[in-house]
């Protein structure tokens, strides 16, 4: 069950596709028809939906909310929020700026859920279990590859000796030579990446410690990790969720980096100087 913080909408795309059937099929109709899910009853969304009502509480339990009459209440003070309109669909007649204007302000909203979504004691758990990590390693392929390059980018500056692997064969050798002072950070937006979970389930299995981002924490990769952030996006015509959620899971990684880089303070400084000073050579 979530914790009730955030945008019911959020909440509800966030975990919509890894609910029961018949609980998906709720999930979805609220989506789809907010509007009409105000004015309804329990009894005729249940007639809609085919299910008993015992189904709907509990997913208005799931969501965190005390009831039916809690959830009406959370859709109908968020449908009226101006806010809502940012997720426009782009349109082939679009013009260039409004393009701009959709995709810049769907990443925005894009950050602001995830944001809403976090928690504050698995980001403190994931922050305690990298400042004491002897080596850090970061797995991710596909588009989640790029994601993993850019973890390492970041904190091999705090002196943890980390490294990015992008390669399902190298993924698994690395991970079968870690240890228990070691930590994993799994990067894949489905969580279903058969690559990385072998790789992440691999890791655990030697004891190293394991931290994923995903869009939902029930997915394969999320259940096996000692830590699951979640990154939640919304997908549109021409981009799919991975894509909007790169921005999310970015910001995540950042977080992670600052804390790690506050805890470790002086070696990050120093380190940081020594960067600066060899950059400075590749520059005219």
């Amino acid at each position: 069950m979530l914790d009730g913080t955030g945008s019911i909408y959020t909440r509800i795309r966030a975990m919509a596709e890894k609910l029961p059937a018949t609980e998906a099929r709720i999930a979805r109709y609220i989506l789809e028809h907010p509007d009409e899910v105000i004015r309804q009853s329990i009894t005729e969304i249940a007639e809609t939906c085919g299910c008993a009502e015992a189904t709907i509480f509990r997913l208005s339990k799931r969501l965190g909310l005390q009831g039916f009459q809690a959830l009406k209440i959370a859709l109908a003070s968020e449908t009226s929020e101006p806010s809502l309109g940012i997720h426009e669909e782009v349109h082939e007649t679009d013009a260039i700026l409004s393009v701009a204007e959709k995709i810049f302000r769907a990443n925005i909203q894009s950050i602001e859920d995830t944001l809403s979504l976090l928690d504050a004691g698995l980001m403190e758990k994931a922050v305690s279990l990298i400042s004491g990590a002897r080596r850090l390693e970061f797995y991710g392929c596909g588009g989640s590859a790029m994601l993993a390059q850019d973890g390492y980018h970041k904190f091999m500056r705090t002196g943890i000796p980390c490294i990015a692997q992008t390669d399902s064969h190298f993924q698994v050798m690395s991970a079968a030579l870690l240890g228990p002072q070691d930590v994993v950070i799994a990067i894949s937006h489905s969580g279903t990446n058969k690559d990385i979970y072998e790789a992440v389930a691999i890791a655990a299995s030697r004891g190293a410690k394991t931290i994923s981002v995903t869009d939902y924490s029930k997915t394969p990769i999320g259940r096996i990790s000692d830590v699951c952030l979640v990154a939640t996006s919304r997908e549109s015509r021409y981009r799919t969720e991975s894509m909007a959620a790169r921005f999310a899971q970015l910001s995540i990684l950042d977080a992670l980096y600052v804390a790690v880089a506050i805890r470790r303070q002086q070696e990050t400084i120093t380190n940081l100087a020594e960067i600066r000073k060899v950059i400075a050579k590749k520059r005219f």
